[in-house]
């Protein structure tokens, strides 16, 4: 038996303190005029952002806001994990199970959770409804700090589903990280996972054969060519030297949000303002639980714990795999533009949706258009449409 603790997030006033004084006693760096986010994170933005965490921001308010949702505790093959769960309304709710990605959070689906469980409270059809469970990857928040592959992850996620919960049968849904804990959860667990929902499918690496790639694909993949040389640096360190980088993330305040805020911008629909897509309280909390946890680390660790799985073992992760559980794929986009051809490359695909508006956390960002979109899709799949 697995036993469950009740949790409930309680940040040391001193830990709070510490924070404060490190934040008033930043060494800025020098700035290029008129950088705005060409060189990288916005030197006004940051400093904005930076005097509004110092004079505005209340911690204490967002952790109580946070704390009314029901989380959890449990150890799962010596693994602690942190969780929500949250039972749906109506007479037969799905479990579904929600998984993050990097640099974000189960922060990500706090707007959404209400209203997967709760459909007839936002306007949504009160028989769509969801037992909802979010659990923080390893290495990120309040779950340990150790770093996992997808599959480790991805076999930790069924027993908690299974063994813990006593989900016989579950859906599944997640982006980037959890995007890849989604799709090996599918095919590690086909007896299981009944359906996945993603909003990124994996991209090209350059070992494909071109010939076999339609022109849509052709140019999907010169596009993510052309991502990696101008986007790409964050991956590729995070992938070969973490521990380099995470010792000053997890020194310094303001470095942890410069390096966490410019994803935030860069992959969002932010029409060139941040705040069109995210408040300072929704960034600040994000960055406050990887500062309060310190797990920056061990989150940017599991970039390389993949990278060593994917090529210095034999058979790679099974998350790399082509998925034939039913799936529903909807891009964002402010997202990379997957072209249709290339996820029914990756996974079984039922639906496939090119969203209106938002980008990378969906869930955050448009959070109506996400819950819509997922809702209609595993409802559909398991009524058989």
């Amino acid at each position: 038996m697995n036993p469950i603790t009740p949790f409930a997030i309680n940040v040391a006033q001193d830990v709070l303190d510490d924070l404060q004084q490190r934040l008033k006693q930043t060494r800025w760096t020098d700035e290029p005029a008129n950088a705005d986010w060409n060189y990288g994170t916005n030197p006004q933005y940051l400093r904005e952002l930076v005097e509004y965490w110092q004079t505005q921001y209340d911690w204490r308010k967002q952790e109580s806001a946070l704390n009314q949702l029901p989380q959890f505790k449990t150890t799962i093959d010596g693994v602690g994990i942190h969780f929500i769960h949250l039972k749906g309304k109506g007479d037969h709710p799905k479990p579904l199970i929600l998984t993050h990605g990097w640099p974000d959070s189960f922060y990500r689906f706090y707007k959404v959770i209400p209203m997967l469980t709760d459909p007839a409270s936002y306007g949504g059809d009160p028989s769509q409804s969801f037992d909802v469970v979010v659990p923080s990857i390893p290495g990120f928040g309040f779950s340990d700090r150790v770093a996992l592959t997808d599959d480790r992850t991805a076999d930790l996620w069924a027993k908690l589903m299974t063994d813990v919960l006593g989900y016989q049968t579950f859906v599944a849904a997640g982006g980037d990280v959890g995007m890849g804990i989604t799709k090996s959860l599918a095919n590690q667990f086909p007896d299981r996972v009944q359906a996945i929902h993603l909003t990124d499918v994996g991209y090209p690496t350059g070992q494909e054969d071109w010939s076999t790639m339609s022109p849509a694909e052709q140019e999907f993949g010169q596009f993510i060519q052309q991502w990696w040389y101008t986007e790409g640096a964050y991956a590729m360190l995070h992938s070969t030297k973490p521990q380099t980088l995470g010792y000053a993330l997890n020194d310094s305040p303001v470095g942890l949000a410069s390096w966490i805020i410019e994803k935030f911008y860069t992959w969002s629909d932010t029409q060139g303002q941040m705040e069109n897509s995210f408040t300072k309280d929704e960034l600040l909390t994000n960055i406050m639980i990887y500062w309060v946890t310190q797990t920056i680390n061990t989150s940017i660790r599991t970039y390389l714990e993949g990278a060593r799985a994917t090529y210095m073992s034999e058979g790679g992760l099974r998350s790399s795999q082509y998925v034939e559980a039913p799936t529903g794929v909807a891009i964002f986009p402010a997202e990379a533009p997957v072209p249709e051809e290339w996820a029914n490359r990756m996974v079984n695909v039922k639906r496939f949706t090119k969203m209106p508006k938002g980008g990378h956390f969906a869930a955050l960002e448009e959070p109506e258009l996400w819950v819509n979109e997922i809702s209609t899709f595993f409802y559909d799949v398991l009524a058989g449409k």
